[in-house]
């Protein structure tokens, strides 16, 4: 089988076709500032509740917080949809309703109320926590709303399986992009502060600081957090140990486990620890969407396992206003960017605006900085140092306005985007007429991170568009409100007005 990587080789800077972007053709999880807690706990204990075949829902009074105060503290929207629970084998687990219940070790503890300024777990670790840190250490498929935890959930569960004293990798997380890659040790570096844990980041080297692997030293690291083609050219150089690897997490497990993913080296990196592992290992398979075929195929991957999924009819991201624009001609797209996104977008945070193919974000971002409107664009054919100089302003607030392919559409946290912009529609590859609804849900979800609000504008301007729109709200089940008049800024401020936006 080929080896396929997420992104460039290594050596070369080869640019080629992934399901991040077309050629023409994941939680930092914090909240807003909260104080350590104290002894008097001002979170109401509730019972626990038994975990079996039934579905799951936290109290939705006590701890909701005002609509203007970003949820402080709470990961998850306190409407969101209850969630179904199925345990496999005699095991009966307990929801953890505060993180002292997970047997965390005081630093690891100390990390999630100082560091990353938690109150309580989100709803799906206090439902997947339990099944990752008890033994007998089940695998695990969990499904769940963007924005309600899920990387802070994987990360804590890798660390509170491993033994800082071990010299060697024991969790690894394997993630589609390098931009997910770093995110995710970024959560796991601040979440760590206080324990000896370390992490190994293994993804594409930029090109001005290469050195073959052979050359570099084995991974003495606990914690491997990387991307698949990097990863598997670590083991096969024999510089990455996957002997005492206990835990192994794949994040965006959708695509990691589809045919036109990183299937072949997601199996490969499982066969391998299958086959030098020491130590049984445990999966856990981590994303917002499941279509009905990767579902099937990872029953035969993970046999046996726990799962947790969120019905179909649940995933609409209510925090997350949608908006369809018909606009005459892909001038006129343009002229709604200028015209109402730079003057609204400004009031309410950060844009982010999508479209299906590199050739076409480069265009756009050409147009726009020619007239003087300030943005970045980022696409997988951009040097990986040039990507993450461009990712990291817009995380730092520096920049405004991020126009991007499908590669920032899964698990891009950035909790000041308010608004996100389908330029294009995503579509599938090979078949553009039929949309692609898991990436249309995580594309919005970039908005409205973690219970905040954001809005969600859908630009139409062809029969084709029409049609794939139409498909989307039947998907779903979605009323999609229309902007009547694209050159009306009374309708977009209006639309801002009912998101709750302005």
């Amino acid at each position: 089988m080929s080896d396929v990587s997420s992104s460039s080789d290594s050596t070369l800077a080869v640019v080629k076709k992934s399901w991040a972007d077309e050629e023409s053709d994941e939680e930092a999880t914090s909240a807003p500032d909260a104080p350590a807690p104290s002894d008097g706990r001002d979170i109401v204990q509730s019972e626990l509740k038994k975990i079996e075949t039934l579905s799951i829902s936290v109290d939705k009074g006590k701890d909701k917080e005002d609509d203007n105060d970003h949820s402080e503290g709470l990961l998850d929207n306190p409407k969101d949809s209850d969630i179904e629970a199925v345990t496999a084998g005699g095991t009966i687990y307990l929801a953890a309703e505060n993180f002292e219940d997970l047997s965390l070790t005081t630093d690891l503890i100390k990390g999630l109320y100082v560091e990353m300024r938690f109150h309580r777990p989100s709803k799906i670790q206090a439902i997947s926590l339990p099944m990752i840190l008890i033994p007998p250490y089940k695998d695990l498929v969990a499904q769940a709303h963007n924005g309600s935890g899920k990387t802070t959930c994987f990360v804590l569960g890798m660390l509170g399986r491993v033994d800082p004293k071990i010299k060697s990798p024991q969790a690894m997380c394997i993630c589609p992009t390098r931009e997910l890659a770093i995110q995710s040790q970024d959560v796991l570096i601040k979440m760590a502060k206080y324990t000896d844990i370390t992490s190994f980041l293994a993804i594409p080297a930029e090109s001005a600081y290469y050195v073959p692997i052979a050359k570099l030293p084995p991974v003495t690291d606990h914690v491997v957090i990387g991307t698949p083609g990097t990863i598997n050219k670590w083991t096969k150089s024999r510089k990455l140990s996957t002997r005492e690897i206990k835990i192994l997490v794949f994040d965006e497990a959708d695509h990691m486990l589809s045919e036109d993913g990183f299937r072949d080296d997601s199996l490969r990196i499982i066969k391998e620890i299958q086959k030098s592992s020491g130590v049984r290992c445990q999966v856990l398979l981590f994303s917002a969407t499941f279509n009905d075929n990767v579902k099937t195929f990872v029953s035969r991957v993970v046999d046996d396992a726990n799962q947790i999924f969120v019905k179909k009819e649940d995933l609409k991201l209510e925090k997350v206003k949608q908006y369809k624009v018909y606009c005459p001609d892909e001038v006129a797209k343009i002229g709604v960017i200028k015209d109402k996104i730079f003057e609204f977008g400004q009031k309410v945070g950060q844009t982010i605006i999508f479209t299906h193919t590199r050739e076409s974000a480069k265009k756009l971002h050409q147009t726009l900085t020619k007239d003087g409107y300030e943005c970045t664009a980022v696409q997988g054919a951009l040097k990986q140092e040039d990507r993450d100089i461009i990712i990291k302003e817009f995380k730092n607030g520096v920049t405004k306005v991020l126009i991007t392919t499908d590669l920032l559409a899964r698990g891009f946290d950035q909790s000041q985007v308010n608004l996100v912009i389908n330029f294009d529609l995503p579509v599938k590859h090979n078949f553009p007429s039929e949309p692609d609804y898991e990436v249309y849900l995580h594309r919005i979800g970039r908005a409205g991170r973690f219970g905040r609000k954001g809005a969600a504008f859908n630009l139409l301007c062809t029969d084709r568009d029409r049609a794939i729109m139409e498909k989307i709200e039947r998907h779903f089940d979605l009323s999609v409100s229309e902007v009547v008049n694209w050159r009306s800024e009374e309708d977009f401020e209006k639309a801002l007005q009912d998101a709750g936006l302005l």
